[in-house]
Parts: C-alpha cells; sequence; structure tokens
C-alpha cells in the first residue's frame, strides 16, 4: 500500500532539498521522523512534517495500516517556479535575483 503527500513551492532551492532528502529516502519512517529531528537544514522541518502528514493520510486512507510497517520509498525533489526580484547596483543598473522554490514529493510503501 503506498501513501503519498506533497509540498509546493517551498521556499527552498532544490539542490539544498535534495541533500536532505537524500539523507531519509529508503528509511523507515520512524527513523526519518528522528533523523530530521536532529538534522540542521532549513528542510528538514518541512520534510518531517511532510512525512508526518504522508503518515496520516496512510492512516486516513486505510485505518488497518500498520504504521510501524511504513517506510519512505521515494522523495522527489523538483523546481518549482523562481521569484524573480531586482537587486540595485551601481550607476543606476540593477541586477537579477532569483529565488528558487522547489516543489517535494514524498510516497510512501509498506515493507513485505
Amino acid at each position: 500500500m503506498q501513501s503519498k503527500a506533497i509540498l509546493r513551492r517551498a521556499r527552498v532551492s532544490p539542490q539544498k532539498a535534495r541533500l536532505v532528502a537524500d539523507i531519509v529516502r529508503g528509511r523507515d519512517v520512524d527513523e526519518a521522523i528522528e533523523m530530521l529531528s536532529f538534522t540542521r537544514k532549513k528542510t528538514a522541518p518541512m520534510l518531517r512534517k511532510l512525512i508526518e502528514s504522508a503518515v496520516a493520510n496512510a492512516e486516513n486512507k486505510n485505518p488497518e495500516v500498520d504504521v510501524d510497517e511504513l517506510y519512505v520509498q521515494t522523495v522527489h525533489v523538483d523546481m518549482g517556479p523562481s521569484l524573480r526580484r531586482w537587486r540595485p547596483r551601481a550607476m543606476g543598473r540593477a541586477t537579477p535575483v532569483k529565488k528558487q522554490t522547489s516543489h517535494i514529493t514524498v510516497i510512501l510503501g509498506t515493507r513485505e
């Protein structure tokens, strides 16, 4: 049985989010949540909350599911739309600043 949760337009660059996603991919849910609670990265609380949401989705979809059997099957981090801002520079010029966003998808599965 699979359960899915998606976080769209997370205000973190995909490259930085993939570093944290690689830590939890393939681990049990309890172990992943524990690792994320001690990881000092901006993406860690977002991903922890997303995994908890996927667990809640699994319980809501099928009340007989055993939460201890769930593991992080896949984690995708895709690029979202960039916020375009401008930074003033010398002699009346301006330089574009792209503030990147991410779409993070977590899929939980059961071990058999």
